[in-house]
């Protein structure tokens, strides 16, 4: 018997995806499975014959979920399916694929390996922060790869108050700050000048962008530290707190940020796979020039 019955499907709203998605439930109902389509997914896509489910039936009744697409469908599954015991495999058709490591023309192989019960995993965390404004709770913003805070409508800096585990870190002035999971590492945080920090570290990192003094090289901290930021100064008086390029909250002066670590989601991966090897092939390390 398979070790997954019934499997989600999170699609990307792009023709090639929907034709891979068909393709691959295909071949999973000759293997006995069940499929099933997300709710989001159906709003945007077409030509797909499957019963859609809501986010709570899928946490339900599905063993695994499946992503067609690329990083950012990833991420906005992650998002639906953290807390649960549904595990999160991807398939890539965008261009990185950091997280959805899969090509097409290996699906069946790796599929047939992931049915049998071979396979790799590893536990990923979100990011959650909220904001409160004199206290009072404005909303919640949960992230995969990284919560940033950063300037909206304005060319001047902002400047911040940040503290962690209660410890003043600073009073720092820079076009935003970000805070990225080990997972989101290698998206916003990389492209900023931040480390990569290897999947399974229990870790974060705290990088302002574009400081004011050279001083403020990114740093990585205890992922069960809980950091507070106090938007302390914006000229046009507004800053937005943005989760995986979602805009969650607008921020004004004295509005403060706690983020903490979230919820878990366990990842899948074929047999073999490695980190290292992932990084190579995807930042083009090695590659002749």
């Amino acid at each position: 018997m398979n070790e997954f019955q019934h499997i989600g499907f999170v699609v990307k709203p792009a023709q090639a995806a929907v034709q891979a998605c068909s393709d691959v439930c295909d071949y999973l109902k000759q293997q006995a499975c069940l499929c099933y389509l997300d709710t989001d997914s159906a709003a945007h896509v077409q030509g797909l014959d499957l019963p859609i489910i809501s986010q709570s039936q899928i946490q339900k009744n599905c063993d695994l979920v499946i992503v067609i697409g690329g990083d950012g469908t990833f991420l906005q599954a992650a998002r639906l399916l953290a807390g649960s015991e549904v595990k999160l495999l991807g398939i890539n058709l965008g261009t990185l694929g950091f997280l959805t490591d899969i090509r097409l023309d290996e699906v069946k192989t790796a599929l047939s390996q992931i049915l049998a019960g071979i396979y790799q995993q590893e536990s990923r965390f979100l990011l959650r922060a909220c904001a409160y404004r004199q206290d009072k709770f404005l909303g919640q913003c949960d992230a995969f790869n990284d919560i940033t805070i950063q300037k909206w409508n304005s060319a001047h800096m902002l400047r911040f108050d940040t503290s962690i585990d209660g410890h003043l870190l600073g009073s720092q002035r820079s076009d935003g700050l970000l805070v990225a999971s080990p997972t989101g590492s290698t998206g916003y945080c990389l492209s900023g000048g931040g480390p990569i920090l290897h999947p399974g570290l229990n870790a974060l990192v705290l990088m302002f962008l574009f400081p004011h003094t050279l001083s403020h090289a990114p740093i990585i901290i205890n992922a069960d530290s809980e950091i507070c930021i106090t938007l302390a100064h914006a000229d046009n008086k507004i800053a937005q707190l943005i989760g995986d390029a979602r805009t969650c909250q607008t921020l004004e002066i004295g509005d403060q940020v706690r983020l903490k670590k979230g919820d878990t989601i366990t990842v899948l991966h074929p047999q073999g796979h490695n980190h290292y090897e992932t990084l190579r092939a995807k930042l083009g390390w090695g590659r002749e020039n």
